[in-house]
């Protein structure tokens, strides 16, 4: 089974990184505690910033929080991060048989299922603030 983007998660681990040290943060910083190449940090971190949750400082100058951690739901940063095609987290098949009933109905009986799953999973990260995560570090 095809696993949802990384971004989400490393995308939480930059901003708990700094929001927890703000005046450590450069890429190199974020990408050895997160394990990746400094380009993935920074990509993801243009993200970050076109989404309005952080100031990057050209050069060494690292990266900053512009809203409060409580302010800033895990919902946010999966959308920021555009972790999802098209806005569904499910995808269907291409081609299924349209001389077979089941291929011919898979799509539409799966479908209301696949949007409440969806749903539920967008509702949950609603309920979680950044600033929920970074609690739990200490």
């Amino acid at each position: 089974m095809k696993q949802i983007s990384t971004r989400f998660s490393i995308a939480v681990h930059t901003l708990s990184l700094i929001a927890s040290f703000p005046n450590e943060c450069t890429g190199d910083y974020i990408a050895g505690s997160v394990g990746t190449n400094p380009v993935v940090i920074r990509r993801i971190m243009g993200m970050l910033k076109k989404a309005g949750f952080i100031d990057v400082r050209p050069g060494v100058g690292g990266a900053s929080l512009l809203k409060s951690p409580a302010d800033i739901t895990l919902l946010d940063i999966y959308k920021a991060v555009d972790v999802v095609e098209d806005q569904r987290l499910f995808r269907f098949h291409e081609d299924p048989n349209e001389r077979c009933p089941v291929g011919r109905n898979i799509e539409a009986a799966l479908q209301s299922e696949m949007d409440e799953a969806q749903l539920a999973l967008e509702n949950r990260l609603a309920e979680t603030t950044l600033s929920g995560i970074t609690a739990k570090f200490v």
